[in-house]
């Protein structure tokens, strides 16, 4: 079937779980600069999902754009992964107002990992039509996925660290979105020369 309603309606449930994220944000009834402090922490938290959220819906593009056709199974998966992304503003605001506390911190790894790997699953059920000569490309340009499958491994470590440490699960999140934040261009290299067919790593940020 056409990809078109997939794009669309992924599209805007992403946009609306960005507008969810800033409308937790409560403006301060004090004018003065000090009256923004206590929304520091608040602030970072929505900095962190806003970028990761982001990271998503650029290479959620990419994924489909390099997409021939969606099945059934297509629109499950995507469904999947959109229910994990939407519980993003949840452990955001519960991260945010517990000043990065061990159990909120854990609950936004735990999220984070789940959308990871509803990506992975998403991408692996697109590729799995590249037999019939849709998704080739896609295939070719996925490959082995190491970073992907390191992010992965990331999230599982940050998830029980948070007991421990809380700041350094907080550090590896920053770590994970520091690997994707540069845009990866080899699902666009594929497109553009579709006779090269040597693998290459994943396109997603921790799946």
């Amino acid at each position: 079937m056409n990809k078109g309603r997939l794009e669309a309606f992924s599209d805007g449930v992403l946009a609306i779980i960005i507008t969810i994220m800033v409308l937790e944000l409560k403006a301060p009834h004090d004018g003065s600069l000090e009256a923004l402090l206590p929304l520091a922490v608040p602030l970072l938290s929505y900095l962190l999902s806003f970028l990761y959220v982001g990271i998503y819906w650029n290479n959620h593009h990419h994924l489909l754009h390099a997409t021939g056709m969606v099945s059934g199974a297509v629109l499950w998966a995507n469904l999947h992964l959109l229910f994990w992304l939407s519980l993003v503003p949840f452990v955001t605001g519960w991260m945010g107002e517990n000043h990065f506390e061990p159990l909120p911190t854990a609950g936004y790894g735990v999220v984070m990992l789940m959308a990871g790997l509803s990506y992975y699953i998403l991408q692996q059920v697109l590729i799995a039509h590249s037999h019939r000569g849709h998704n080739a490309r896609l295939a070719a340009a996925v490959g082995g996925d190491g970073k992907g499958k390191l992010s992965i491994a990331l999230y599982a470590a940050a998830i029980p660290l948070a007991f421990v440490n809380e700041w350094l699960a907080d550090a590896i999140y920053v770590t994970i979105l520091l690997m994707w934040l540069l845009p990866d261009r080899r699902i666009e290299g594929k497109l553009h020369d579709p006779g090269d067919v040597a693998g290459h790593g994943g396109h997603y940020p921790g799946a």
